[in-house]
């Protein structure tokens, strides 16, 4: 699995506090080896981010991708924040 990540992720990652780029490093390795590991909640998303998947990173903080490969061996990382900061309009 090869991942690259937005500018608006690299962004948003900045806002984090130490404590949580940390867990999100960890939570990134993870989702290295086993991108559908059980703690990762991988998940599907509707509405206006249909095509993209969440995983938890920790508590209520997700990262949002997307697959862009046909084999879902290559995916980007756009958003990382809170619910109500991801899916609140």
């Amino acid at each position: 699995m090869k991942i690259s990540f937005h500018k608006n992720f690299i962004k948003q990652l900045k806002k984090l506090s130490v404590k949580e780029r940390q867990q999100t490093k960890e939570r990134l390795a993870l989702f290295l080896e086993s991108p559908f590991h059980e703690q990762l909640n991988n998940h599907p998303l509707k509405g206006k981010y249909l095509g993209f998947r969440s995983i938890n990173i920790k508590g209520d903080l997700r990262a949002v991708y997307k697959s862009i490969s046909e084999s879902d061996q290559e995916c980007i990382f756009v958003l990382i924040g809170n619910h109500s900061q991801l899916y609140s309009n």
